[in-house]
């Protein structure tokens, strides 16, 4: 559960990035605010098992910013031409900030 909690998001920036001509605008919409927010509730649960973890307690915030984020910016960015571009990347962003919370060590902190 811990790994599809740190992956999911970048699965869905790299079926948005690779696939979003593919799929459609509205498909890279869907798979990347489906990703996060299905993150987000598998953070939740893991805040529900983990009561005292900081790392969970300061994913949760993160990740519903970023939910947010995914939601507001279907119809803020309705009329850009590189939508599937756009939700990749914003999709990678929230990859690399789970990185960044979830790391134990300097190196992995520096990479997110």
């Amino acid at each position: 559960m811990y790994l599809t909690l740190i992956i999911l998001p970048l699965l869905g920036s790299i079926v948005s990035g690779f696939f979003g001509r593919k799929v459609g605008v509205s498909g890279a919409h869907l798979i990347t605010c489906t990703s996060v927010i299905t993150t987000t509730l598998l953070a939740i649960v893991a805040f529900i098992e983990i009561f005292d973890s900081l790392t969970v307690s300061m994913l949760i915030p993160v990740l519903i910013v970023s939910s947010l984020v995914h939601i507001y910016s279907i119809s803020y960015m309705s009329h850009d031409p590189h939508n599937q571009r756009f939700f990749s990347y914003l999709s990678l962003f929230t990859f690399m900030m789970i990185i960044l919370v979830t790391g134990n060590n300097y190196l992995l902190m520096f990479v997110g």
